[in-house]
């Protein structure tokens, strides 16, 4: 599952806007029809749209990620599902399942050499899954630390557990905090910095309360799994809900760090006290007008140049503006879809056989 999660912090770098690009494309081709002009980037329009797709994108693979996580965790299963017990199950109940599992899946039952392979593994399997569940020191740190545990030699009670478990997990938060505070001195990161840290420390006192406590915690044992027994997702073990919420936790980081950089460059530009434009404002305002004005200028000189042979002939420019009218209402408003049609119709009314509009015709 380690790699899979590598993968999926590595398409925060660049699928949400890869697909946010998509998304504006393929909104403006259907709801802006052909011809019209389309809102250009760093308008206000543009950027207003690109803002809310750019947070339902964000907001829908985030989800997905821990849609994702959840899979791989019910994928991999854990000794409960896989001897088909309840989490409450006692010493009684466990070795009845795992001798009627046994009768079932033992390598002398099984011809083929492959099928045998694999199912001496299997079997093996189920009776690690029984010896850990049966030892009440064992089962305790299998359901919070996970199967990671049976690689710890030497420990034999649940302090020993406890210690190298939360030893394994120091290295992860100081990185992660030190990383953070890294990020933070060079700038980056800034945006929602508080909540940022308030949200790590509660992944801490989550992990460290569920890691600690002789019994499963309350929002585990009385909310989720309460709620899955009621589908057919399994219920979840505290070293896999941890892993579910780490992976919110730092998922959540990185979306707020994308939605913190896009609502920093779409905050509006500053005005003074009494709500008039700042001096930048201002600034851009009289370089836009000079630019319109000296537009203007120009296009009268055009003009004039043009019209230059016709100086003194007053017949001639008579004629001229004819031909420009003329030309006017034939190319431009004759030639317009609704003006033809309408022409049509008043045709189609006055004699029979008349066309009923520029699309039939």
């Amino acid at each position: 599952m380690s790699g899979n999660s590598l993968l999926s912090y590595a398409g925060w770098t660049f699928l949400p806007n890869l697909v946010t690009g998509w998304i504006q494309a393929l909104y403006y081709g259907i709801t802006i029809r052909a011809g019209d002009p389309k809102p250009q980037p760093g308008t206000s329009r543009y950027n207003k749209h690109r803002r809310r797709i750019h947070m339902t994108v964000v907001i829908v693979y985030l989800l997905y990620t821990i849609y994702e996580t959840d899979y791989w965790i019910r994928r991999d299963s854990d000794f409960y599902q896989d001897l088909g017990l309840n989490l409450d199950a006692d010493e009684k109940k466990i070795k009845s399942r795992f001798r009627r599992l046994a009768a079932i899946h033992h390598p002398d039952k099984i011809v083929a050499a492959e099928d045998s392979s694999n199912a001496e593994n299997y079997f093996v399997h189920l009776k690690v899954a029984q010896d850990t569940l049966i030892n009440p020191v064992k089962r305790f740190a299998y359901e919070r630390f996970g199967p990671d545990m049976l690689d710890w030699q030497h420990c034999s009670s649940i302090r020993d557990y406890m210690l190298v478990g939360l030893q394994a997990a120091l290295p992860l938060y100081a990185g992660s905090i030190i990383f953070l505070v890294i990020l933070g001195v060079m700038g980056y990161l800034q945006w929602g910095r508080f909540w940022r840290y308030l949200t790590f420390f509660a992944l801490f006192v989550l992990e460290y309360h569920t890691v600690t406590r002789p019994y499963l915690t309350p929002f585990l044992s009385k909310v989720i799994n309460p709620v899955f027994s009621l589908t057919t997702h399994p219920p979840m073990l505290p070293f896999q809900f941890l892993i579910l919420a780490r992976k919110i936790a730092f998922s959540l980081f990185i979306a707020a760090s994308q939605l913190g950089t896009f609502f920093r460059n779409g905050t509006p530009a500053p005005t003074s006290a009494s709500g008039a434009p700042s001096v930048l404002e201002s600034q851009q305002l009289t370089r836009l007008e000079q630019l319109a004005q000296s537009s203007e200028l120009e296009a009268s000189r055009l003009l004039a140049l043009d019209m230059s042979p016709f100086v003194g002939d007053e017949a001639g420019v008579k004629e001229l503006r004819g031909r420009v009218r003329e030309w006017l209402v034939t190319n431009t408003i004759r030639a317009d879809p609704e003006v033809r049609d309408a022409i049509g119709r008043v045709m189609a009314k006055k004699r029979v056989g008349a066309p009923r509009g520029a699309r039939t015709n």
